[in-house]
């Protein structure tokens, strides 16, 4: 166990499987405590048992992304407790219908948007004052290609993640003359779940699993990153402008 995070506060939403638990594991490994948020309290205790077998430490929430109230009061708890939150992970996403726009269910468009993007305001909106109180505050959301490749039938889950860059480059704008740092973190096809339920016949043993990742998000919490406002790609383990790549 390194001690590169020590005494450091990472909150991580979606952290009971994929990338949330693989970065949870890691986060704590480096000596963070590890607030995890997810809706499965069997999952996130799991979660904990890893952790403790690292000789890291956590914090266990179980609690819908979608409930806004919900994340207001873990904002209080937190600066009760901490006083501050140095690391801010937004990875819980939700992938929607993958069709034609036209065949959208309303309901299915509202529910996407409102774990994509309104629940990551509502992090920012909360957790802002504390990642202020950080010497060091570091923010980063879980994005997608999608977000600027246009592709057919992945309207849903693009459109929010263009929605979610806006967001993001918005908040780093905002905090520039800040401690804090805002960017995004594209990882591209990873052994997921959710890469899974959207591409059932591709063959998932050719993919990086989710560990493969966490060192590039680590690398964006860490105290001695500069970038803000910009876009990690994993693949290409470099930095983007908000700009679209050409």
């Amino acid at each position: 166990m390194s001690d590169s995070l020590k005494g450091r506060i990472a909150l991580v939403t979606g952290a009971s499987r994929g990338i949330g638990r693989a970065t949870a594991l890691a986060l704590a490994e480096a000596g963070a405590h590890v607030v995890a948020l997810a809706r499965t309290v069997g999952a996130l205790e799991d979660l904990d048992d890893a952790i403790q077998a690292k000789g890291g430490t956590a914090s266990l929430v179980p609690l819908d992304i979608k409930d806004g109230d919900g994340i207001d009061r873990l904002g209080y708890t937190l600066f009760e407790r901490y006083g501050k939150l140095d690391i801010l992970i937004g990875n819980a996403g939700a992938l929607g219908s993958i069709s034609p726009l036209g065949h959208i269910e309303p309901k299915d468009w509202d529910n996407v948007f409102a774990v994509n993007v309104t629940a990551n305001w509502r992090l920012i909106r909360s957790f802002d004052p504390l990642l202020r109180k950080s010497d060091a505050g570091r923010a980063v959301f879980v994005t997608s290609g999608s977000a600027w490749k246009a592709v057919a039938y992945w309207g849903l889950y693009g459109t929010t993640k263009a929605a979610l860059n806006a967001l993001v480059a918005t908040y780093a704008s905002e905090t520039v003359n800040t401690p804090v740092r805002a960017n995004l973190f594209s990882p591209g096809p990873i052994r997921t779940h959710m890469r899974a339920a959207a591409m059932p016949g591709e063959d998932a043993s050719a993919l990086p699993p989710p560990e493969a990742v966490t060192a590039s998000i680590l690398r964006l919490a860490s105290p001695d990153l500069t970038e803000t406002g910009k876009i990690f790609e994993f693949r290409q383990d470099r930095f983007l402008s908000f700009q679209p790549p050409v």
